[in-house]
């Protein structure tokens, strides 16, 4: 019984994984409500290197990472860098709060429907935080990227970029 039970997570975890998109797939189009009510789209961020960051004010290892995002956007955003954050949040007023403690000063859009986003879905993200970093031409070039990996990645996509 043992048996049958870890085979069967084995197949629940691998259909998981390979429902989220992938490095080197399309980045999948998003138009959510900023905290101001107006319409954003991911396409306007065309021509940038952007992380798109999916994370909620409840979740604990989304704002112990903020601080590493704050960071990342102050050490690159003059250079074609940009994050939009995603928030599944059902909760506005919470989502905004959070926003402001921690300093997130680039663009932040909600998806209300917390696991059930439109987003999340398109993304197959099963977990937060979850990020995706996608080049000036709308190509997913990492996933779940951190710390030097990460950095090194942006450094490299701007880099590119400039040639």
């Amino acid at each position: 019984m043992k048996k049958i039970f870890l085979v069967l997570i084995m197949i629940v975890s691998v259909t998981a994984l390979s429902a989220q998109i992938k490095k080197g797939s399309s980045a999948p189009e998003i138009t959510l409500k900023d905290t101001e009510g107006q319409s954003i789209s991911l396409s306007s961020y065309k021509g940038k290197v952007v992380l798109l960051d999916f994370w909620a004010s409840w979740c604990m290892p989304c704002r112990k990472n903020n601080p590493n995002l704050v960071a990342l956007y102050e050490k690159y955003k003059g250079d074609g860098f940009e994050i939009l954050g995603v928030s599944i949040d059902e909760d506005n007023a919470a989502w905004k709060k959070a926003i402001e403690k921690d300093g997130l000063t680039w663009k932040q859009v909600v998806d209300n429907n917390g696991w059930n986003a439109k987003s999340t879905l398109d993304y197959g993200v099963d977990g937060i935080p979850a990020s995706f970093l996608i080049d000036q031409n709308g190509i997913i070039k990492g996933v779940n990227l951190e710390g030097r990996e990460l950095d090194g990645m942006i450094k490299k996509l701007l880099t590119a970029k400039k040639s």
